[in-house]
């Protein structure tokens, strides 16, 4: 038998492979293990941080001219490798090629806004403020940071990450998911190849005994994280409790609200597909579809019929629009709650335990699901299903489902499709949540805002990359001045005078 490959941690510009414990990497269109990943110790999370803090002493002097002519070069070699790191992503994750090549895009949107770091970097001057002396502020790095990134976007969410912390001065160590370990491998080597020095970046392999380890040691300033809600509070609490700056990005149930003015058409490929891109492995994805009036009666049989149009199977066939989600497991989970939404009484349109799965398939394929007439009580909208099923709730007035919205304990995103311009006005000035969208789904901002979400889907009060990003990621500091004339008079023990 040949034996598997073994994706192995990248510390120091070296590959570290020396794991006493590994585990499988499946594909999730086959089923077929096609790897082992290392899962890091505490020893191999010691060893990155302590290079990682080691390369900071020079990381941090190295001009912002040095830094942005990496990034220039690390910006152009990752455009060159989508399709690449588009296939690693699909070969793990299940996700098709175009979504992957997507997300790795959106994520060289925010290596385009970290190059910018002379500029988004500078402080403030203030000449003056008393009699001869000047004041002024600087931004200066935090030292170690550390990611620990999701499956759902191996490429992206650690774009989101690192390459804002580098640019302002810190080293970085990673710590993608078991899940789909590859991808951060590749980009990691392709940062160096950039010219990033050894060290700068780290990516070590685990799972919770890597995590705990990032945590809890003292040399790690800063600790970003994305995933589920119950890890997020965990994260938050115990790098907070040991002395860390911490932004933990938590679950989402993000809501669509359509107006009976919207145009149907539009909403209804709209939220096709935010709600089933990427198997709605997305903490954008739309997973409530809120009707108002009599907006269910035009829009729901056109969202039937664009559903019933997905073609399900391998993300590698560029037939496909919709993959298989991540693990076997996850396929039930996701199997179960159309099974108890329909025992607590919601209408099952389509059923993706039994429609839209590809024949003789032998990875974790479910088809699209959308039930209809789903209330708020039901399992199926109260929990975050993470998968292709989607619940419509129908209200009767703007304002019911403002309030419906906002009495769910996710916070992530809300989209309303309308064109009446003040119930838009309304619903963005009133809807509880950190990112809204007008007749857009998934409001995922550009790279010069920042990503981030509200109540159980954020922990922490810095959102991810842009300017709150960088902020993040750096310690401000004002320095006053004055450079006095030879001293003359008696010691004055008050405050400086006007």
């Amino acid at each position: 038998m040949t034996a598997l490959p073994v994706i192995a941690h990248r510390i120091g510009g070296k590959v570290v492979d020396d794991a006493q414990r590994r585990i499988d990497v499946t594909n999730p269109a086959t089923g077929e293990v096609t790897a082992a990943v290392a899962l890091a110790s505490d020893e191999h999370v010691d060893l990155a941080v302590t290079t990682a803090r080691t390369a900071f002493e020079s990381w941090r002097d190295t001009s912002l001219a040095r830094r942005q002519q990496i990034l220039f070069a690390y910006r152009e070699l990752l455009r060159e490798h989508i399709g690449d790191i588009a296939r690693v992503i699909t070969a793990e994750h299940g996700k098709t090629l175009p979504d992957a090549s997507g997300e790795i895009a959106r994520g060289i949107e925010v290596v385009e806004y970290a190059s910018a770091v002379p500029a988004v970097l500078k402080g403030e001057f203030s000449e003056q403020v008393s009699t001869g002396i000047d004041t002024h502020s600087v931004r200066q790095p935090l030292g170690v940071c550390a990611g620990i990134t999701p499956f759902n976007f191996p490429a992206m969410v650690p774009l989101w990450m690192f390459p804002v912390a580098i640019a302002a001065g810190n080293t970085f160590v990673l710590k993608p998911s078991e899940r789909d370990p590859s991808t951060s491998l590749l980009l990691a080597e392709l940062f160096e190849e950039a010219g990033l020095p050894d060290g700068v970046l780290n990516v070590v392999q685990g799972d919770r005994e890597a995590v705990t380890a990032i945590l809890e040691h003292p040399e790690v300033a800063a600790v970003s994280f994305v995933g589920s809600t119950p890890v997020a509070k965990y994260i938050y609490e115990t790098a907070a409790r040991n002395g860390k700056r911490v932004q933990a990005l938590g679950g989402a149930k993000n809501h669509m609200v359509v107006l009976p003015d919207a145009d149907m058409d539009l909403a209804a490929d709209a939220v096709t597909s935010a709600a089933y891109g990427s198997a709605g492995q997305r903490c954008m994805a739309i997973s409530a579809l809120v009707t108002v009036g009599d907006a269910a009666d035009r829009l729901v049989p056109r969202v039937v019929e664009q559903v019933r149009s997905l073609v399900v199977g391998d993300g590698a066939d560029p037939t496909s629009d919709m993959g298989p989600v991540i693990t076997r497991d996850q396929r039930d989970r996701v199997a179960s709650y159309v099974e108890s939404g329909q025992a607590a009484g919601a209408d099952v349109l389509i059923d993706g335990r039994s429609e839209g799965v590809p024949e003789s398939a032998t990875g974790f394929f479910i088809g699209p699901s959308l039930l209809d007439r789903v209330t708020v009580d039901m399992d199926v909208y109260r929990d975050e299903i993470f998968g292709p099923l989607l619940s419509i709730v129908r209200t009767d007035s703007l304002q019911e489902a403002i309030t419906l919205v906002n009495a769910n304990p996710y916070a992530n995103g809300a989209a309303i499709f309308t064109n009446d311009g003040g119930a838009a006005r309304r619903f963005q000035k009133d809807i509880d949540a950190g990112m809204v969208g007008v007749n857009i789904p998934i409001p995922v901002p550009m790279s010069f805002y920042s990503f981030g979400g509200a109540k159980a889907s954020m922990f922490g009060s810095s959102h991810v990359y842009g300017p709150e990003g960088l902020q993040f990621y750096t310690r401000a500091k004002v320095v006053t001045t004055r450079w006095p004339a030879m001293r003359e008079g008696h010691l004055d023990l008050g405050f400086a005078r006007p």
